[in-house]
């Protein structure tokens, strides 16, 4: 069913042995080990996530200590005040929707999106019905599938979002972050008061919010992958290694040095693709 098993790691994954026809689209397949702790922190990441859970129990937690549990949708960038905290052996499907797909797949529903909101709360019985008929399937590669029609087939039927802002959201994934926003709405031909507007109510974050993500995205794979704080600062286009410690401060309540053992990144480079990176010198 494609698991790749690690002693070091705390959940079962599996991965589509066949590639996604949605572009922006990723997935995996997570089967709990038994050992996931209590209080999980999830990092920030520059995509919306679908949690589906088809067994056990996930229930999310937010910084006020009011804990949801089910299936859930956590908007662009959700995570640094967020919890998972498991109440029960689980297996759960996580596709990520780059912020362009997930506008298609849940409409005007993105821009209100802060934090962990149930699946059901958003879908109702289509929440359900979705859940169920994955829980059905018996292998992960057929679970895959399915969700990849389903999401093929709500694109297909989606109002999508201005070409304008589409594009402006690949320049900032193409420039990691560091493009500047002034520069994109003059390249698209509007006012940066009409590209924030309008970014922020289809992708359900400012672009200057959006970048800042990027950015520390790409920042915390490196020092995961080995590099260090100054080099990773400087490569990011960080005003130097201070600039950095307070990005990953604000988005993860931990410092550099810390952010690396986080479990949630641990699994990156295995359920998402996400390629290594040699170590700097």
């Amino acid at each position: 069913m494609g698991e790749e098993p690690d002693d070091g790691l705390l959940w079962d994954i599996a991965c589509p042995s066949r590639p996604i026809r949605v572009p922006g689209v990723t997935m995996a397949g997570f089967v709990d080990r038994g050992i996931t702790p209590p209080g999980l922190r999830l990092i920030p990441h520059p995509a919306v996530t679908l949690i589906l859970v088809l067994g056990g129990t996930v229930a999310m937690e937010d910084h006020t200590g009011r804990r949801q549990q089910g299936s859930f949708v956590l908007g662009l960038g959700s995570g640094e005040t967020l919890r998972a905290v498991r109440t029960d052996a689980f297996e759960c499907l996580q596709v990520r929707l780059s912020p362009v797909v997930a506008h298609a797949v849940l409409g005007g529903a993105l821009g209100e999106l802060g934090g962990a909101v149930p699946f059901d709360e958003l879908w109702g019985r289509e929440a359900s019905r979705v859940t169920e008929r994955l829980s059905d399937l018996s292998s992960w590669q057929e679970r895959f599938a399915w969700v990849d029609r389903w999401l093929a087939d709500r694109c297909a039927a989606a109002t999508r979002v201005d070409p304008e802002v589409a594009w402006a959201w690949r320049r900032i994934l193409a420039g990691r972050g560091t493009v500047r926003i002034e520069r994109l709405a003059a390249e698209v031909g509007w006012s940066r008061k009409r590209l924030w507007a309008r970014f922020q109510s289809q992708l359900g974050q400012p672009p200057k919010r959006a970048a800042k993500l990027v950015r520390f995205d790409h920042a915390v794979h490196d020092l995961v992958a080995g590099g260090n704080p100054a080099g990773v600062a400087a490569d990011g286009g960080y005003a130097d290694q201070s600039h950095l410690h307070r990005d990953v401060v604000a988005f993860t309540g931990l410092t550099p040095a810390t952010v690396v053992d986080e479990p949630f990144l641990a699994v990156d480079e295995l359920a998402w693709g996400w390629p290594g990176r040699r170590p700097r010198p």
